[in-house]
């Protein structure tokens, strides 16, 4: 008997709750399940679960042991899915997410090459401004703009993204050019409700994160929308600086407080899990690597 069947016989017990639960999943005896466990505990010098009539519970090494025994045996799954995944067809539904502000402008071009590149895929493909819930709704891949705080979730970073403030000449001279970010809680600002936190915008301020809650004449759904605010004299505006790049170049607009920007920010594939990742996926989130890449060493317009 190996030990990765001993260890996998381990963690179904104690994810059934019970020698009887563990043995019909695993399609086995009872009796063979509690030998394997029997020899795990012999093997290691150390008893692993606590056994009654009625339950099984893990001891104080068994925890241990549960944790660092589920990571290596999700890492040796992880490796055969790869090299499985290198030979598997890339064909099926491919359900994904994507903000509708960025799917617009670039994500629409890359999954439609995506589709050119494998025809035997069928995209459904979901423009909202919302975080769906992978899981429950059935998502094999979401895009998302974030910094990841906080996510249980697998994701790849695709593409670096830098965000701006920005206003025309008008607005800075009329309210001022802020120095520190607590100034915008004064000024008006056009809110962009794509944010998650829409009002409360994010700075870095001598190494902490900091909250400034802003507020102005008024609120989009919509980047483009934000944008022609901000040209039309309506405030300050955070947006990401692909939608604004040529503007500034023009002198239409005016970046402030460049330094205070939160750098970690990123445009990331968020999946739910690694193990089994299909080849569609995995071919799908390698092509949106590559395709942002090559569109930055060509230097045209990127989230970054």
């Amino acid at each position: 008997m190996d030990a990765i069947t001993r260890m996998r016989c381990f963690i179904q017990v104690v994810d059934s709750k019970g020698f009887s639960a563990a043995a019909r999943e695993m399609g086995r005896s009872k009796a063979l399940v509690s030998k394997y466990i029997g020899e795990l505990e012999d093997e290691l010098g150390a008893r692993l679960l606590n056994r009654t009539t009625r339950q099984v519970s893990l001891t104080e090494v068994g925890e241990v042991y549960y944790k660092e025994t589920t990571e290596i045996l999700q890492r040796i799954d992880d490796l055969q899915a790869s090299v499985q995944s290198s030979h598997q067809a890339i064909r099926g539904r491919l359900k994904v997410s994507a903000p509708r502000s960025m799917g617009d402008s670039l994500i629409n071009r890359a999954m439609m090459e995506f589709l050119v590149a494998n025809p035997e895929v069928k995209m459904d493909l979901r423009l909202e401004d919302r975080f769906v819930d992978l899981v429950d709704e059935g998502f094999d891949v979401a895009i998302r703009v974030t910094d990841l705080e906080d996510s249980s979730l697998i994701a790849r970073k695709i593409a670096p993204f830098r965000a701006v403030v920005c206003a025309t000449k008008e607005v800075t001279q009329k309210y001022g050019v802020p120095t520190q970010p607590s100034e915008l809680a004064s000024r008006p600002c056009i809110i962009d409700t794509n944010y998650r936190q829409k009002q409360n915008w994010n700075f870095i301020v001598e190494g902490q994160r900091i909250v400034v809650p802003v507020k102005g004449p008024v609120e989009v759904n919509s980047a483009s929308a934000g944008r022609d605010a901000a040209l039309c004299n309506l405030g300050f505006l955070r947006t990401p600086l692909m939608f604004v790049a040529e503007d500034i170049q023009k002198g239409l607009l005016t970046t402030v407080l460049d330094e205070f920007q939160p750098d970690n920010l990123g445009v990331y594939a968020v999946y739910p899990h690694r193990r089994h990742l299909t080849g569609k996926v995995r071919a799908f989130v390698d092509f949106l690597v590559a395709w942002f890449s090559e569109r930055k060493k060509a230097g045209e317009p990127c989230p970054g």
